[in-house]
């Protein structure tokens, strides 16, 4: 364990003050943490979580956005370990931990259309039965897996094919697929945490990085980077996960009001991003009209499909037999709901 990491622990430690729920037992007060603010989607979806629950039982829920306890790894240890019963965490962190679940990250896997990756979440066999048992060999209960927008390349320069993603330094979670497709794309890929991210392209030390539209509005990347690019490549995914001592330990009817609450969050999350990235993008350009946004023609995306078969590949050869099932089911899932 590092030293930031291990002071990480001893503030939430010191933060979570009280005797620790034995894992199983019945609790007053939930803790639940997840990676984005409250104004954000994933706090978004927490706070209606948080809010049926209270309505529906005797159990409070206590919220811990982004950087309250640490970094993403941290609040995972801390579902694992039982200090916290919920987290929020994209899979392209947990993909360490579970490979499979970077699947994610294959390249134009998933759709844009939101009401067709609405669906797919909604019903897909892959991540409502197959994705299950994966986490569960964790110590995981998966509630809920939700999209949160196409993700949007953030660069210092224009980037109109692979050719212009050339030695860019370009920032990407901790993920082995994740680094593998910016590769192929032809960029060198630079995992870095977080909490870096902007420094980091304020210094030139990244010259680029990706995600959703809302998240490059509320965290000011547009003030570190002059070029928007939609490739539609991928599309920002996340996962809500209990302690699975935890849940196997609470009463059927608790059970039933957590199940509950994330299928009335998932209902809400996904009416609540109707038109985000479209009224974000329109912030963006009002406060920096000099942004250059750019959506890439099929011509243009051509390269990037081109890679995108190699990292399916790389995808399998890294997940074997079983990243090969899920990958499959998904496509099924996919072709269901177009």
């Amino acid at each position: 364990m590092t030293m930031t990491r291990l002071l990480a622990g001893t503030a939430t430690l010191a933060l979570l003050a009280g005797p620790l729920l034995a894992a199983g037992a019945a609790a007053d007060t939930w803790r639940y943490a997840f990676e984005e603010s409250m104004d954000e989607v994933q706090g978004q979806y927490a706070q209606k979580f948080k809010e049926h629950i209270e309505a529906n039982s005797d159990h409070e829920i206590q919220l811990f956005p982004y950087g309250t306890l640490g970094e993403s790894a941290d609040i995972m240890e801390q579902t694992q370990s039982g200090i916290l019963q919920f987290v929020d965490q994209s899979p392209g962190f947990t993909g360490a931990l579970i490979p499979e679940a970077q699947v994610f990250f294959v390249p134009y896997l998933l759709p844009t259309d939101q009401e067709k990756l609405g669906r797919f979440f909604r019903d897909s066999k892959a991540i409502n039965e197959d994705f299950q048992d994966l986490y569960a060999e964790q110590g995981l209960e998966l509630l809920k897996m939700f999209p949160e927008g196409e993700v949007a390349m953030t660069t210092k320069s224009p980037v109109e094919g692979c050719d212009d993603l050339n030695e860019v330094k370009f920032r990407v979670m901790t993920n082995p697929l994740l680094v593998e497709s910016y590769r192929a794309f032809g960029a060198t890929p630079t995992p870095l945490p977080w909490g870096e991210v902007y420094g980091g392209l304020q210094t030139n030390i990244i010259q680029g990085q990706e995600n959703p539209t809302f998240y490059l509005y509320s965290n000011k990347l547009y003030e570190v980077t002059d070029y928007i690019t939609y490739a539609g490549h991928n599309n920002f995914t996340t996962a809500v996960m209990a302690n699975k001592d935890f849940y196997d330990g609470l009463a059927a009817e608790d059970q039933q009001v957590i199940q509950d609450a994330a299928s009335a969050a998932f209902d809400f999350i996904l009416d609540y991003q109707k038109g985000l990235a479209e009224s974000e993008l329109a912030k963006i350009k009002e406060a920096k009209p000099e942004m250059t946004v750019t959506v890439l023609t099929d011509e243009q995306r051509a390269c990037f499909k081109e890679a995108a078969a190699e990292v399916e590949a790389m995808y399998i050869d890294m997940t074997g037999e079983r990243g090969r099932e899920i990958l499959e089911q998904m496509k099924q899932d996919l072709a269901a709901v177009e």
